[in-house]
C-alpha cells in the first residue's frame, strides 16, 4: 500500500519532468505574528517595554506600524515614529508603551498610519497583514484609576522633573463621596511627595474648563497645574498648554499664569493674581488660537471675568495630547513647603 502511494505521488512529477522543467513552489502568503509581547498594563506614557516578531512574505518596502491598546489603539513607539523596519531575516523589533493589548500590522509604503484608532483597519489595499495579541501576565505596577466628572483618570506613581526631581505617590490623589477630585503635597518619612492625575484619553480642540476651589493661600514652593501633554510631540513642544497656580518660591509673584510652550519666550506666558474663593480657570483650544479666561464661581461664562489671554502665534494642533492636573513642590525655590498642602477640584468640563 505504501508503495502504491509513492508511485500515485510520484506521476505528476514525472509528468512535470517530462514537459521540460520542475514544478514552480507557490508564493507564501504575506502573515506576522509576535515573537515578544509586553506585560498587560493600564497604558501611559511613562512606561516602555520591548516588543517583537517577524514577517513571511514581506516584499520590499514593507513595514510595520504598531500599536498598544489604552482605552483606544495608540500607535508606537511615537507619532513621529510610527514605522518600524523589517529586517533582511523578516524579523522586527521595537519599542513600545504599555497596554492591555497590542497591534502589529504590516502595511505597504503608501499607508499612513492614525495617531489613534477605536478600531484597528481590516487586511486590504495598503494593510498586508494584522495581528493582535493580549499583554502578558499581570501588572505589578498598574497605574491606580479614579474616575472624576464622567472619565478616567490614571494616578501617577512614578517619579518627573518637572518642577525639579519629584516623587509621586499615588496615595495624594483620591476622589471624596461628593465625587470631588483631591491633590495633595504631602511630606511623608521625611520625604515630600507630589500628586498628578492623566486622563486616560485625548480629546482635541475644545473647551476645556476647571472648578477649583480657593487656592490664594497656597505655599509659594508648591505649584498646581492645569495642563495638556503629549509625550510623543517633542516638535510641538509636547502640544503643552498651561494654567499654573503657584509663586514659584517667591511671594512677591503673581500666583497664577498662562502659558503657551515654550515659556521661554516672553510673549507666551501671561501672569496674573488669582484671587480667594472658587474660581473656574478653562480655555478654548482652535486652529491657530488658543484663549484662557479665568472666572469667579462655577461656571466660566458667567461668573465675573478675573483674566483672560489669548495667543495666536506657534499655537499646536492636536494629537494624542492628554489632559493633566498636578501638584508639586518646586523644587527650584529658596525653601521647602511648610506643611502639606491640598487642592480640590469640583469639576472638569469639556465640550467640543
Amino acid at each position: 500500500m505504501v508503495l502504491r502511494a509513492l508511485q500515485v505521488f510520484a506521476l505528476p512529477l514525472l509528468l512535470a519532468s517530462a514537459c521540460g522543467g520542475e514544478r514552480t513552489p507557490d508564493p507564501v502568503a504575506p502573515s506576522i505574528e509576535f515573537t515578544a509581547l509586553p506585560p498587560a498594563a493600564a497604558g501611559g506614557s511613562d512606561r516602555t517595554a520591548r516588543i517583537a516578531g517577524r514577517v513571511a512574505g514581506a516584499a520590499p518596502g514593507h513595514r510595520i506600524v504598531l500599536y498598544a491598546k489604552a482605552g483606544v489603539w495608540w500607535v508606537q513607539p511615537l507619532t513621529v515614529q510610527p514605522f518600524t523596519t523589517v529586517q533582511p531575516n523578516q524579523n522586527w523589533e521595537n519599542t513600545t508603551h504599555l497596554g492591555t493589548e497590542y497591534a502589529a500590522l504590516l502595511v505597504d509604503g503608501a499607508f499612513r498610519p492614525p495617531d489613534t484608532t477605536e478600531v484597528l483597519p481590516k487586511p486590504g489595499g495598503s494593510v498586508i497583514a494584522v495581528a493582535t495579541g493580549k499583554g502578558t501576565g499581570t501588572d505589578a505596577h498598574a497605574p491606580k484609576v479614579l474616575t472624576f466628572s464622567g472619565y478616567e483618570w490614571q494616578v501617577r506613581q512614578i517619579p518627573s522633573d518637572r518642577g525639579g526631581q519629584n516623587d509621586y505617590d499615588p496615595a495624594n490623589a483620591w476622589t471624596d463621596t461628593e465625587g470631588l477630585l483631591h491633590l495633595r503635597l504631602a511630606k511623608r518619612d521625611g520625604h515630600w511627595t507630589s500628586a498628578e492625575v492623566i486622563l486616560a484619553r485625548s480629546l482635541g480642540y475644545g473647551t476645556y474648563a476647571f472648578t477649583i476651589r480657593d487656592t490664594s493661600t497656597l505655599d509659594p514652593s508648591a505649584a498646581f497645574g492645569m495642563i495638556t501633554w503629549d509625550e510623543a510631540a517633542i516638535d510641538q513642544n509636547h502640544r503643552e498648554l498651561d494654567i499654573e497656580i503657584s509663586q514659584w518660591g517667591d511671594r512677591g509673584l503673581p500666583n497664577a499664569q498662562y502659558v503657551l510652550q515654550p515659556y521661554y519666550v516672553p510673549a507666551n506666558v501671561a501672569r496674573f493674581s488669582a484671587p480667594a474663593g472658587t474660581l473656574t480657570h478653562g480655555f478654548r483650544w482652535e486652529p491657530g488660537r488658543v484663549s484662557f479666561r479665568t472666572a469667579r464661581g462655577r461656571n466660566a461664562m458667567t461668573g465675573v471675568v478675573v483674566a483672560s489671554h489669548a495667543f495666536t502665534s506657534g499655537v499646536p494642533s492636536p494629537g494624542t495630547e492628554r489632559v493633566r492636573m498636578n501638584l508639586y513642590y518646586f523644587r527650584y525655590g529658596p525653601r521647602p513647603p511648610q506643611k502639606d498642602v491640598e487642592v480640590v477640584v469640583e469639576r472638569f468640563q469639556y465640550l467640543p
